[in-house]
C-alpha cells in the first residue's frame, strides 16, 4: 500500500508541475523566421539582360545576382517547364526567361513572387528569338535547370516571415503593335479594345486530333487593325472552352518564337472580352466570306491581291487590255450597331491611274439588289494621288450615330468607262461603337 500510495503523490506531482508551467489555455506556434538564401542583389536585371550577345550565349563565370518578380504561371498549363519574370512590380524596364526542368512551378513560385537569382554557372544568350538563362547543356543552347539543382540559383525573398508576394501591374499598351517589340519580352502587358478574329469564332482554344489537344495559334485583333497570335499549349486546361465572341482587354505575356511574335495567357482570368464586338476587315483570311459582291457591268470584279496595307487587301480595277466600263459593288454582310451610343466607319484607300472616285454608301436594309435599295452616300477621304501605288490614306471617322440599335451594311461602288478606269484599293475597314 505504501509503495502504490507513493507512486500516487508522484503522478499528482508532476501533473502540478506541468499545469504550473502553462500560463495560458493556448499553445502559441513559434514564429517562422524566414532567411533569404542569397545577399542582396549586385546589379539590376536590365544590366545583366544587356550582357546578352546578339545571337548565341555567355557563360556565367562570376556571382551575379539580382532580383526579379515572376509573371508567368503554368498552373493552367499554358507554360511549360519555364518562369517569366521582370525587374518590377510595375512599369518594368527588363524581363528575362529561365528554363528549369519541373512542372507545377507556380506552387513554389506563384504570380507576384518576389525571387533573387545568381547566375553563376548558367548560360545567357538568345534562343529562338528570346533571351533566357538556363543551364550548360550537351543538346540546346540554353538548357533547362534540373529541378533538384534550381534552388541552387533561384530564391524566393524574405517579406518578414515568408516569401514577398506583390501586386503585378500589366503595363498597357494601345495595341498590338506596340507589343511586338522586344523590349515587351517576357513582360506582363495589357492591350484593350481586342477581340478574336472572324474566321477564329465558333472554335475552341485549342484544336483537338484524335481526341487529344494540339498547340494551337488562335487569330486576334485591335481596334487599329492590328493582329497578333493567342499561342496556347496543348497542355492549356482551358483547351475545350469557346473562344468568346466579344471585345475587350487582354493581359497576356509576351513572347516570340524565331520571328513569329506570340501572346501567352496564365488563364482564363486573363482573357476579358465582354464587350461589343467592333467590325474588322483586313482580308488577312484572303477571302471575301464577310461581303457580297455584285457585277451590275463588265467582266472585271471586285478581288483579293497580295498588296494592302499591310497586304493583303482587296482590288478592283477596270483595265484590263484596255479601259473597260464597270459597275460593281462590295457590300458587307450585316453589321450590328445594337447596344452602341455612337459608332463610326473608317478605312484605307489608294488609287491609282484616272478614273471615276470610289463612291461609298451605308443602308439598314439591303435588298439584295443594289438597284432597290435605299442607299445613303457617306462622305469620306480618299486616296487623292492616281500617279502611284502606295500612297494609302486613311477615310478618317465617319459619323454613323444616325444608325446605332440598328444591323447596317457599308457599301463601295466602282465604275469605270472607256475612256478611264482607275484601280483602287481598299483595306483595313473598321466599324467602331462606344
Amino acid at each position: 500500500m505504501k509503495k502504490y500510495f507513493s507512486l500516487w503523490i508522484i503522478a499528482v506531482f508532476v501533473v502540478v508541475v506541468i499545469a504550473s508551467c502553462v500560463q495560458k489555455d493556448d499553445w502559441e506556434t513559434p514564429p517562422i523566421q524566414c532567411t533569404n538564401k542569397f545577399p542582396e542583389a549586385t546589379m539590376t536585371m536590365a544590366d545583366f539582360k544587356a550582357q546578352a550577345p546578339q545571337s548565341g550565349y555567355i557563360s556565367i563565370d562570376t556571382d551575379q545576382i539580382f532580383d526579379g518578380y515572376v509573371v508567368s504561371s503554368d498552373e493552367n498549363g499554358n507554360f511549360f517547364k519555364t518562369i517569366s519574370f521582370q525587374d518590377k512590380p510595375e512599369n518594368p524596364t527588363a524581363g528575362l526567361q529561365i528554363e528549369v526542368d519541373r512542372s507545377n512551378n507556380y506552387t513554389d513560385f506563384p504570380v507576384g513572387a518576389h525571387i533573387r537569382i545568381n547566375a553563376k554557372g548558367l548560360r545567357l544568350g538568345v534562343d529562338r528569338g528570346v533571351v533566357k538563362i538556363g543551364a550548360v547543356d550537351k543538346t540546346f543552347p540554353i538548357g533547362r535547370i534540373p529541378g533538384v539543382l534550381l534552388n541552387r540559383y533561384l530564391s524566393g525573398v524574405c517579406n518578414g516571415s515568408g516569401l514577398d508576394i506583390v501586386d503585378i501591374k500589366p503595363l498597357e499598351l494601345a495595341n498590338f503593335k506596340l507589343a511586338q517589340d522586344t523590349q515587351y519580352l517576357n513582360m506582363l502587358v495589357k492591350v484593350p479594345n481586342v477581340q478574336f478574329s472572324v474566321d477564329e469564332l465558333g472554335k475552341t482554344y485549342l484544336n483537338y486530333v484524335a481526341g487529344a489537344g494540339v498547340d494551337t495559334s488562335r487569330s486576334m485583333v485591335d481596334a487599329s487593325g492590328n493582329t497578333s497570335v493567342l499561342r496556347n499549349s496543348a497542355f492549356s486546361a482551358f483547351g475545350s472552352t469557346l473562344l468568346p465572341e466579344g471585345k475587350g482587354d487582354l493581359t497576356f505575356i509576351v513572347s516570340r518564337f524565331n520571328s513569329s511574335w506570340q501572346m501567352l495567357i496564365r488563364g482564363l482570368n486573363d482573357v476579358k472580352l465582354g464587350g461589343k464586338r467592333f467590325f474588322f476587315e483586313g482580308f488577312d483570311g484572303g477571302n471575301l466570306d464577310n461581303w457580297f459582291t455584285v457585277n451590275v457591268t463588265g467582266a472585271q470584279v471586285w478581288n483579293i491581291q497580295q498588296f494592302g496595307n499591310p497586304k493583303p487587301c482587296v482590288v478592283m480595277n477596270g483595265f484590263a487590255g484596255g479601259n473597260n466600263a464597270n459597275e460593281d459593288w462590295l457590300i458587307s454582310k450585316p453589321i450590328s450597331l445594337q447596344g452602341l451610343s455612337s459608332a463610326t466607319v473608317s478605312f484605307d484607300t489608294d488609287v491609282r491611274r484616272d478614273g471615276n472616285p470610289l463612291e461609298v454608301f451605308v443602308t439598314e436594309n439591303y435588298t439584295g439588289d443594289p438597284a432597290t435599295t435605299v442607299w445613303m452616300p457617306l462622305s469620306a477621304i480618299l486616296d487623292p494621288d492616281a500617279s502611284a501605288f502606295n500612297t494609302w490614306t486613311n477615310s478618317g471617322d465617319i459619323n454613323l450615330d444616325a444608325y446605332v440599335n440598328k444591323n447596317i451594311s457599308i457599301a463601295f461602288k466602282y465604275t469605270s468607262t472607256t475612256s478611264a478606269a482607275a484601280t483602287w484599293q481598299i483595306d483595313n475597314i473598321r466599324v467602331l461603337g462606344n
